[in-house]
């Protein structure tokens, strides 16, 4: 066996029915992130590129967009900290509607799964059991986000709706894709500065100030004019899309910054699966419903949005995209992984069994044995651990 490679055999893993099941390859990559890098990791920023679901998302496949930052904690969903060494970060992004607030910070784990331990997250989930695990945080956390729709009365406790959904669980309702890239901690202060002092009053617009000009904003913090928008293949707009390309052109300009690329899958279940994001004239070329009109209409403009997206607006991930059901580490570890990912024998299968004590155990039967998360729940609160 070679130096520095994991002994799949001496993974422990314990059983945990319907706990972390969530996919076979999943756990695994999971599994050695945390065996490869037990020391506390370095500031990264990650920004999230979240596809688009539903009817919504049919007619507007721009997606969701929110930046990860695993250095940097939540006090409330208002008030930023730096994170203790048994945290990790959150998700902030700009909302529409949610109680007048412009942008608001989630832990990491329940803004994936709605949980506030990693052994709760379910190995699959229907859209009952997703309204539940939002719930139960929401009354617990967010009541004065997302109030109960009526106090007294026989329906009293009636669960509030509107866009506060977004806040909680977001892998039930769609694949996510990671774009982190290496910061420091001066950076963080400053940025934590920066945000807790500004107004957090909503002034959210679709096409000017929506979630994709936050997220553009809040990385220009970081690198300055390091995001910006495209005037052709998002006609003005910024998209998700957009974002992703301009952070992944900028490492590329810069090679000495750490740069990595994951992908955070849908919670299986019955919940309908969301589908691939796209650029403004993306979506207009490759939609039947929109471009055989419009060039029945307008054919040399259609001809040069198609030209306009073949040349500038086409953008894929890489192909050593790691997997993983939970990001954290940093940028320089999510590279090795994907290095070392290609570099294991073909007769080592990844994605659906190890070694456990001598017997072959298929992964999606064993939840992964996480010490720490057992004994704390320290992902989940604002303020830190709880109890």
């Amino acid at each position: 066996m070679e130096p520095g490679k994991p002994r799949l055999r001496n993974l422990r893993l314990m059983t945990m029915p319907g706990k972390l099941k969530h996919r076979s390859g999943v756990a695994f990559i999971s599994l050695l992130l945390l065996v490869c890098n037990a020391a506390r990791a370095r500031a990264d920023a990650a920004f999230l590129m979240e596809e688009p679901y539903g009817g919504f998302g049919s007619i507007n496949p721009t997606g969701h967009a929110a930046v990860y930052l695993n250095h940097i904690c939540a006090a409330s969903p208002t008030q930023l900290r730096p994170c203790r060494s048994d945290e990790a970060g959150v998700v902030i992004s700009r909302y529409h509607k949610i109680n007048g607030y412009d942008w608001l910070a989630i832990p990491l784990l329940p803004y994936l799964y709605a949980v506030e331990r990693l052994e709760d997250v379910p190995a699959s989930a229907d859209a009952l059991l997703r309204e539940q695990l939002r719930d139960a945080y929401r009354r617990r956390y967010l009541l004065h986000f997302a109030p109960d729709v009526v106090t007294k009365g026989e329906d009293a406790g009636k669960v509030s709706e509107g866009e506060w959904v977004q806040l909680v669980g977001s892998s039930y309702d769609r694949k996510i894709y990671g774009f982190q890239i290496e910061t420091t901690q001066q950076q963080d202060e400053h940025f934590i500065a920066k945000f807790n002092d500004s107004r957090n009053v909503s002034h959210f617009n679709l096409f000017f100030h929506n979630c994709a000009d936050f997220s553009r904003t809040l990385l220009n913090t970081y690198y300055p004019h390091a995001i910006r928008r495209n005037f052709l293949v998002d006609l003005g707009m910024t998209t998700p899309k957009q974002v992703a390309r301009s952070l992944t052109k900028f490492a590329k300009r810069h090679p000495d910054l750490a740069f990595s690329t994951f992908v955070i899958p849908q919670v299986p279940g019955s919940i309908t699966r969301s589908h691939s994001t796209d650029g403004v004239v993306e979506a207009l070329v490759k939609s039947k419903k929109y471009v055989v009109p419009l060039a029945a209409l307008h054919p040399e403009l259609t001809a040069v949005m198609v030209v306009t997206y073949l040349t500038n607006g086409r953008f894929a991930m890489p192909k050593d995209t790691v997997q993983m059901m939970l990001p954290g580490e940093d940028a320089k570890t999510l590279a090795k992984l994907s290095s070392e990912q290609e570099k294991l024998p073909d007769s080592i299968d990844v994605h659906s069994r190890v070694d456990v004590d001598d017997q072959q155990l298929p992964l999606n039967d064993h939840g992964m044995n996480l010490e720490r998360a057992q004994r704390e729940r320290v992902a989940g609160g604002f303020g830190g651990a709880t109890e």
